[in-house]
């Protein structure tokens, strides 16, 4: 989608400054976010191999999915597992569930050579828009997972955390010595900090200068990125030039001032995605990201908390299938597209300078793809239907204002969609039917920067498809019965 950008000497000179920051620096390892709400994922084994050649040394995951840890096994990756927030009630409620967890996603894994590090006890679970519907589980689980930890044997060398959004802490005057915890769960988050501390355990942050560009039209855009903001916050005798470091310490401040000041801190997802919205494209993430990655790599961390910042890269590979309730733009945080492919460029230090790696030996789907047959008038009234139809069954979040294929006409819209649900369906026939409006052609209608993909082969897709044919095949089942059941009255 996107390339290195800059030209000739000068880019030269800043790929060579920045490595050499990374490797003058020697600076801690860095982590991707390995989410898996995807149509056609890659195997685990290859998304492992991806890890290890793009120089990631650590992962996070969202859940414990057996297919992805045993991938994990003797990988070197050290491991930081999730317990999605609809378990956080049963290990709440109940510490035999809690047990079993931990020895079936924990001690099984890490007895095989899985690293793991951390346990993530649910994800952004105090978010506002959850309307408090996990207030009263959240701690329980931590407390709960921490005593299975102990029991297996394991609490020394895994320990938990529970990755929040910044909107758990805030500051009333913008200035990161003014940070508190939120209000109406400040205590709560006390409670949570003082277990976290006396286990062992780090404080872990979700941290999103886009979500800010995104929600509010008059946020200045310099302050989102690393070379320095043309308006600064002035907090004493410290200039904070960029949001990180600002909200970073934010939560520093918050941590010192309820007395906890020594917390470690892990920022669990960082990132900025390339597509969906006016403000996400390649250019502005590999900005963002390449900046970040040279901004820690100096090892000076910030200024409430110098030293080596420990950090998550969001995320690694774009997921299709995950909710666009926030914005079209959650489903294109990757660094690399669904199938792989490096969206732009980074440097990643020492461990990989040479840039990014493609996924190997991905498999794809023949060279077809299904498009608005010329023939058909843009008057026909099954159009709208037919697109509306496709787009709420697979992906269209790169059609719209400033995305990536934003620029096409009706006619290329109508084909996009088109062609995101027969790929969905691994190119059958019939999901290229539509009323006879389609057809299926041998030439690639890729343009500029909208790519019409193709679907990869994985096993999930067969299995899905047989879901949706077990599915056709009851409703038929059910229709036959009532015909049958109609012609006895």
């Amino acid at each position: 989608m996107g390339s290195w950008p800059g030209h000739g000497a000068a880019a030269a000179a800043v790929a060579l400054v920045s490595w050499l920051c990374f490797a003058a620096a020697g600076v801690g390892a860095i982590g991707a976010n390995w989410g898996t709400q995807a149509s056609h994922p890659l195997s685990p084994d290859t998304v492992v191999r991806m890890l290890k050649e793009n120089g990631f040394q650590k992962v996070k995951l969202f859940d414990a999915e057996e297919g992805t840890m045993s991938a994990l096994k003797k990988s070197g990756l050290e491991v930081m597992v999730g317990i999605p927030n609809d378990l956080l009630y049963t290990m709440a409620t109940s510490m035999k569930s809690a047990e079993k967890w931990v020895k079936k996603n924990v001690s099984n894994f890490h007895n095989d050579g899985v690293n793991i590090r951390y346990v993530a006890v649910g994800n952004e679970p105090f978010l506002e828009t959850y309307n408090g519907s996990f207030l009263q589980t959240t701690f329980p689980a931590i407390r709960n997972i921490q005593g299975a930890l102990i029991k297996a044997g394991l609490g020394n060398q895994v320990k938990v955390t529970c990755p929040l959004n910044a909107d758990v802490y805030q500051s009333s005057t913008s200035r990161p010595s003014d940070g508190d915890f939120r209000t109406d769960i400040h205590d709560l988050m006390i409670t949570i900090v003082k277990f976290l501390s006396d286990n062992g355990g780090a404080f872990t942050v979700n941290i999103y200068p886009f979500i800010s560009l995104y929600s509010d039209p008059n946020f200045p855009v310099d302050y989102a990125f690393f070379e320095g903001a043309s308006s600064p916050i002035v907090d004493g005798s410290t200039t904070y030039t960029n949001m990180f470091d600002a909200n970073y310490d934010t939560l520093a401040w918050a941590l010192k001032k309820n007395g906890f000041g020594n917390l470690p801190i892990i920022v669990g997802e960082i990132g900025w995605p390339t597509d969906g919205d006016m403000n996400a494209n390649a250019q502005l993430a590999q900005r963002f990201n390449q900046g970040f990655l040279t901004h820690i790599a100096t090892g000076r961390g910030t200024p409430m908390r110098p030293g080596p910042v420990d950090a998550y890269l969001f995320s690694l590979i774009d997921e299709d299938e995950k909710s666009i309730q926030p914005g079209n733009f959650e489903r294109h945080w990757g660094i690399f597209t669904y199938d792989g492919l490096p969206k732009y460029q980074l440097n990643m230090g020492a461990a990989n300078s040479h840039g990014l790696v493609r996924a190997r030996d991905v498999k794809y789907l023949e060279q077809k793809w299904c498009v608005l047959k010329p023939t058909v008038s843009l008057n026909d009234q099954k159009i709208a239907d037919s697109v509306s139809y496709a787009c709420s069954r697979a992906d269209c979040t790169s059609l719209g204002y400033k995305t990536s294929c934003g620029f096409l006409d009706i006619r290329g819209n109508v084909s996009y969609a088109f062609n995101s649900f027969y790929q969905k369906n691994d190119q059958d026939d019939v999901a290229c039917g539509f009323n006879n409006l389609a057809t299926i052609t041998g030439q690639d209608p890729t343009t500029g920067s909208c790519r019409f993909g193709i679907m990869i082969e994985v096993d999930s897709a067969f299995s899905w498809k047989l879901q949706q044919l077990r599915s056709d095949f009851l409703l038929m089942l059910l229709l036959v019965i009532l015909q049958l059941c109609l012609s006895f009255l």
